[in-house]
């Protein structure tokens, strides 16, 4: 019986270290990648649904690959975290090395089914995203500004895949609406990381180009910006190119004031310290949030058909 138990404790072992990896793979970020069948959406054309459902597997393990790199490049910053030191690799949970491994997997992974199943154009807006992501995270980050410019890049790119997967041109007025609300969601994020550094008295974060006094500044963006991603609808609700894609377009004046209510609802959260994920990640675990989002599509859909 001893030389059973002894193999039951090692599989316990190696069953205990694969799940901190996968906790690494911060697979509740992928929820992110349902930005990339926007461009289907908003062209009501659904032929492409399978190069969809593959362009988000490609940036979901992308992703992955990504999120083990940061957190092993921010390994002594997230220890003296009060909440990022429970991560696997500062913890200690999962090996470096072990992390090093399975990003290049990954990575590897994500472009074989590229290069495999979808548009040359695709994988160049994966290899772009992919850049500025390692960019992002061994470099961009620590830049003032310029870190919450390239979060809202790296939002807009999963639109650009999405369009470059089912060869759909993008709309400029999907583009321009996505410009501004990605600003002000990840001005958001870089506010929440500003309350919680005020809240503990820290006056700057390593690794971090903001200090505390910044805060009015960056809350005043990511408000303006939402307000303009709101303006930007409306003119496209007014503009002649929605004529064609819906019956009733003015039905789709309602979603102006929800849109409204939900960024400054996500604003207020933040500013009260109830922020601690990336806001897209925290709208789809927040039932607010999500009945927004589904008021909003039926909003689109008795605009469509007419009711």
């Amino acid at each position: 019986m001893g030389s059973r138990d002894a193999m039951f404790s090692l599989q316990s072992v190696k069953a205990w270290s694969i799940l901190p990896l996968i906790h690494a793979m911060r697979p509740h970020q992928w929820v992110k990648n349902l930005l990339i069948p926007l461009p289907i959406i908003a062209a009501h054309e659904y032929g492409g649904l399978g190069s969809v459902l593959l362009a988000m597997i490609a940036f979901s393990l992308t992703a992955s690959s990504v999120y083990i790199l940061n957190d092993i490049a921010d390994l002594e910053a997230d220890r003296a975290h009060a909440r990022k030191r429970n991560r696997p690799f500062a913890s200690g949970a999962a090996r470096v090395s072990h992390g090093i491994w399975l990003a290049a997997i990954l990575a590897a992974t994500a472009i074989g089914l590229s290069l495999a199943h979808l548009p040359l154009a695709f994988v160049a807006v994966l290899g772009l995203y992919m850049s500025a992501t390692v960019a992002y995270t061994y470099w961009l980050k620590r830049k003032l500004l310029v870190d919450i410019i390239t979060l809202a890049g790296l939002y807009t790119a999963r639109i650009l895949a999405g369009g470059a997967a089912t060869g759909i041109a993008i709309s400029p007025w999907l583009l321009a609406f996505s410009m501004f609300v990605f600003f002000s969601l990840a001005a958001i994020k870089r506010q929440a990381e500003l309350v919680d550094q005020e809240r503990n008295g820290r006056k700057s974060v390593p690794g971090r180009a903001y200090q505390s006094d910044d805060l009015p500044v960056v809350r005043g963006m990511a408000i303006s910006s939402g307000q303009a991603a709101v303006l930007v609808l409306a003119l496209y609700i007014n503009s002649p190119a929605v004529t064609g894609l819906y019956a009733q377009p003015y039905v789709l004046w309602l979603i102006c004031p929800i849109l409204f209510y939900w960024l400054s609802r996500m604003e207020i959260l933040t500013h009260r310290g109830f922020m601690h994920d990336d806001p897209i990640v925290f709208a789809f675990r927040d039932r607010i949030s999500l009945l927004c989002f589904l008021v909003i599509a039926i909003i689109v859909l008795a605009a469509a058909v007419g009711y």
